[in-house]
């Protein structure tokens, strides 16, 4: 088992690496200086560690050493920095260096803070290494954004997170998990605050080939190096400000252990009341459907397992996938404004309006649920509630009982079109649980099969889902 050692600080990682002397690479970095050059250089004995470093901060100097790419901070461009820099220290030095060196490149392309205007600050960050001598090269990129408000304090934050990588990358491979634990080592302010924040990695490569990297970017959230991740429709890691940007954003939240066909028909029918919204456009919006850490903390049986289950399943129906540690609902909200400034959409079943209007819920809150609404319906957001039958009885949005001290509240924000009753719904599935059907899977066929989408029941059939398994026929 790999132990992460907490104590160490930036120089002593920086030093360690300097003094292994396997260990020798390149540094090139694009966007807010030579910090993590410069880390290794007042550690001492970076000659021993460093062959080059260098900064193309100029774009045409920039294209002229790794081609062109489509935009400088980007993915494409770090692969090309990595790729370019590793494969030149080898047909430079293989021939002069000892057969026991591991080569390794670090590149990092972001943009800081500027003085002229407060941009996004974010960068794409990556290592590219020989783990063992002569090894094929293995590889780790992610995505990072810069939460200092200054660009001097995001440059130092920057040199010591490339420390973290670097020294991660040769004393934690083994166990990724904890290279990623380790990512935000002595990036903490003062004030208990996280000064970077990574909402993407990616491990390929010889070590990394059975790594999944899903489970891997489900970590950053439980390690804390991010609120939340989120998996495009073909079940790739994705950056969320990419995915969201400039979207009419309409998300369900649920368990979806597993996803049924209410789901699907909560969906459907917000989705036809969403387009009806001033100037939501049917080619801008996003549909995702979340999933909250609690919900997967919860569950019983493997966590992996059942998370990768999930995922699997929603993007069978089409849906991308947000996995968040956003409890309250504003909360998530707030999250998503961070990167579109158009029309929010939540979906809700009328079961989970106990949560949403439960004073002890927002404790902590110097506003109570009067801030929380306040947040939630700041601009361009609506709930859209779905009905459910208890019993013989239809509740709806209109019907709905909530507590005497919030029933105004109640009455204000249908009244103000925050919270907006669905005009239609399909009778036949309102008495569908996912908890129930979660508890009937693995007693093997039964009524449940008919209350999934036939592509979701086939899924969890053919591959053993949730604890189903067939008998064979004697």
């Amino acid at each position: 088992m790999v132990e992460h050692d907490k104590t160490l600080t930036t120089e002593q990682k920086a030093l360690a690496v300097n003094l292994n002397p396997t260990q020798y690479g390149t540094i090139v970095e694009i966007g807010a200086g030579q910090e993590v050059a410069r880390q290794f250089f007042s550690a001492g004995a970076a000659a021993g560690t460093i062959a080059k470093t260098m900064s193309a901060y100029d774009m045409q100097v920039s294209d002229d050493i790794y081609g062109k790419a489509g935009r400088y901070v980007s993915r494409e461009r770090v692969e090309q920095m990595l790729v370019h820099e590793y494969d030149l220290l080898h047909s430079r030095l293989d021939e002069v260096r000892s057969e026991d060196t591991q080569y390794f490149s670090y590149a990092a392309t972001v943009t800081a803070r500027s003085y002229t205007q407060k941009n996004e600050c974010h960068g794409w960050i990556g290592i590219r290494m020989q783990l063992e001598p002569k090894a094929p090269p293995s590889e780790i990129v992610m995505h990072v954004r810069m939460l200092d408000e200054t660009n001097k304090e995001q440059s130092e934050a920057l040199g010591i997170f490339g420390v973290n990588v670097v020294y991660g990358a040769f004393h934690y491979h083994k166990d990724p998990k904890v290279f990623i634990e380790s990512l935000l080592d002595n990036l903490v302010n003062d004030f208990g605050q996280k000064r970077i924040e990574v909402d993407l990695i990616h491990f390929a490569g010889h070590t990394f080939e059975k790594v999944e990297n899903r489970l891997m970017n489900l970590h950053l959230v439980r390690s804390w190096c991010c609120r939340a991740v989120m998996f495009d429709a073909q079940g790739a890691s994705e950056v969320p400000g990419t995915m969201l940007r400039k979207k009419d954003v309409l998300v369900i939240r649920g368990s979806f252990k597993p996803p049924t066909k209410v789901h699907v028909d909560m969906t459907e029918a917000a989705m036809k009341q969403f387009l009806e919204e001033e100037g939501v456009q049917r080619d801008k919006v996003f549909t995702v459907a979340e999933i909250t850490m609690a919900e997967l903390a919860n569950d019983a049986e493997t966590d992996d397992a059942s998370f990768l289950a999930r995922v699997d399943l929603l993007n069978k129906l089409g849906y991308n996938v947000l996995i968040s540690d956003y409890l309250r609902f504003f909360r998530l909200r707030s999250w998503m404004r961070r990167y579109t400034q158009n029309r929010i959409g939540i979906v809700l079943s009328i079961l989970d309006f106990d949560q949403l209007f439960n004073e002890s819920y927002y404790d902590g809150l110097e506003g109570g649920i009067l801030e929380a609404m306040g947040k939630l319906f700041s601009g361009n957001t609506n709930v859209y509630v779905y009905p459910t039958r208890v019993g013989e009885k239809l509740v709806t949005l209109d019907n709905v009982e909530v507590a005497e001290n919030t029933k105004y509240l109640l009455k204000h924000l249908i009244e103000n079109k925050h919270l907006v009753a669905t005009k239609t719904w399909n009778d036949e599935n309102l008495h569908i649980s996912a908890r129930n059907i979660a508890k009937e899977i693995p007693l093997g066929q039964g009524d449940w099969e008919k209350q999934l989408p036939d592509a979701i029941r086939d899924e969890i059939k053919a591959r053993c889902m949730f604890g189903y398994c067939e008998l064979p026929e004697e």
